[in-house]
């Protein structure tokens, strides 16, 4: 049975090994007919490749040989058109070229004429010198003089005649056109004042300030009035308490010291605490809103006219002319009404609207500054506006104004016309109150020239003159020497009515803290 089954497993692999050869004997030749195919194929559609090329060739070769043939008609009919158009210019140049001969001959003749006309005018033209020559010979005879004496008497003549005429001519322009200038001139500053509307301001030296009862005048001199002359020591203005209900006025022919003496005293009735120290303590304060005050009203004259990159030191300086006169007439004001006239001028001129309006607003600048320093106003002003940067045209215009320097522009001109127009207003000015003003201002130069003084303050409408001096300097003994030689002094150089009475105030002070 064994033996069976070994049998029977040979054979099966044997079956199996047979199977497996005839199966690749059969996919052997399967795969070389397809091969056989493959080639097959491949060869036929190379045959059909080469057969449609050729066909392809052949209809190319015949397209081209139509192509040419039909290229070959059109060059030979262009051809043909080319050499008509030729022929028939040929024609026509030949038609021009007798046509030419024909004018040709035409000009030769006309030119013929030509100079046999002009052989015909030189004789006549030769014969016309002799007549003329003739003439003039004669007329030698008849004048007694010769040609040149005739022409030099003839042209001598008319010089005179167009002399005359000339001056008459330019006489009537002259008159004719100052006429025109006057009418012109008129009716520009007519026009420019008509449209500044600058109110005017006269002022004056005295201050009223209201009180809330009359116990505060009581307390406004102090105890033996010490409030009181501390209070003008300090400012250096005219406290009156007089029988006026319920206010007091401060006199002081400088409005800027009018002013800080009226803000400290308002702060003092107001706080109600009047003492010297107080007083000093709120003139402190006063005095810095003074200068923010200066401030504002600078800027808002600059803001007014439109002037742009003005200087913070010059805007400053414009504020201060808020408290300043001149012959009575408020110098901010005066100064932006010269702006607004020359600013007009010019436009109607057609000249710099812009710098002739600036160089009005600070043609006075010097008068901010007048009465600290010597010199001119015009001169200040010049020195001050050119540390600050200003153009030279606007300092041309500034040291013109009152002609320390010949105004060499029209604006420097403009701005000299605008300041003459503004002072000269009815009402504009009032000189007794300048009299009175430039009095006092004497005054205090004449004790500030002292050697050790500090301060001074001319009072009593000009009746004292109360001097403060440096303690370090002046002892007592020097200050009662000091009175007298300013007393002196202010009878040798001033004329004034009535007495001046000269105080001087030596004062020490020492402080100590605790702690």
């Amino acid at each position: 049975m064994e033996f069976l089954s070994f049998l029977y497993i040979i054979c099966a692999i044997f079956v199996a090994f047979a199977l497996g050869i005839l199966f690749l004997i059969i996919k052997r030749r399967v795969a070389d007919q397809k091969v056989y195919v493959a080639e097959q194929t491949a060869k036929r559609m190379m045959d059909e490749a080469e057969r449609d090329a050729a066909a392809k060739r052949k209809e190319s070769a015949l397209e081209a040989k139509d192509e040419a043939l039909k290229l070959r008609a059109e060059f030979e009919r262009e051809t043909k058109e080319r050499k008509a158009e030729l022929l028939n210019l040929e024609k026509r140049l030949l038609q021009k070229e007798d046509q030419v001969e024909a004018k040709g001959k035409e000009v030769e003749d006309k030119v013929k004429d030509l100079k046999e006309k002009e052989n015909t005018l030189g004789e006549i033209r030769q014969s016309l010198e002799v007549i003329r020559q003739k003439q003039t010979t004669e007329l030698e005879k008849v004048s007694g003089m010769s040609k040149e004496e005739a022409k030099k008497l003839l042209l001598s003549n008319l010089e005179k005649d167009i002399e005359i005429e000339a001056a008459q001519i330019i006489k009537q322009k002259e008159e004719q056109i100052k006429k025109e200038a006057d009418r012109k001139a008129k009716e520009i500053l007519t026009t420019a004042i008509q449209r500044c509307a600058v109110d005017h301001v006269v002022e004056t030296t005295t201050s009223a300030v209201e009180l809330p009862n009359e116990e505060m005048k009581g307390r406004i001199i102090g105890k033996e009035g010490r409030n009181i002359r501390a209070f003008e020591t300090l400012t250096g203005v005219d406290l009156i308490v007089d029988d006026t209900p319920e206010a007091v006025i401060l006199s002081s022919f400088d409005p800027l010291r009018r002013e800080i003496a009226k803000v400290t005293l308002g702060k003092l009735i107001v706080d109600g605490r009047i003492h010297p120290a107080r007083v000093e303590e709120t003139y402190a304060k006063a005095k810095e809103e003074i200068k923010q005050k200066m401030l504002d009203y600078g800027e808002k004259a600059v803001e007014e006219l439109e002037i742009h990159n003005m200087p913070p030191v010059l805007t400053q300086l414009i504020g201060r002319l808020r408290y300043r006169t001149s012959y009575g007439q408020n110098v901010l004001q005066h100064s932006i009404e010269v702006a607004y006239l020359a600013g007009m001028l010019a436009e109607e001129l057609g000249v710099n609207a812009k710098l002739a309006k600036r160089a009005g607003l600070l043609h006075d600048i010097g008068k901010a500054i007048d009465q600290d320093l010597p010199g001119t106003h015009p001169k200040l002003g010049m020195l001050f506006a050119q540390k600050a940067g200003e153009s030279d045209a606007v300092l041309h215009c500034i040291i013109a104004h009152h002609e320390d320097e010949a105004p060499r522009t029209v604006e420097a001109v403009l701005v000299l016309v605008a300041d003459a127009i503004s002072a000269s207003r009815p009402g504009a000015r009032r000189d007794t109150l300048e009299a009175y003003v430039k009095r006092l201002q004497n005054l205090e130069g004449v004790a500030k020239k002292f050697e050790g003084v500090e301060k001074v303050y001319a009072i009593q409408a000009g009746r004292e003159v109360r001097v403060i001096v440096e303690p370090t300097k002046i002892d007592d003994l020097m200050a009662t020497k000091l009175a007298h030689d300013i007393a002196r002094k202010i009878e040798a150089e001033l004329d004034y009515p009535g007495e001046v009475k000269v105080t001087v105030i030596r004062e020490t002070r020492s402080s100590g803290v605790a702690k």
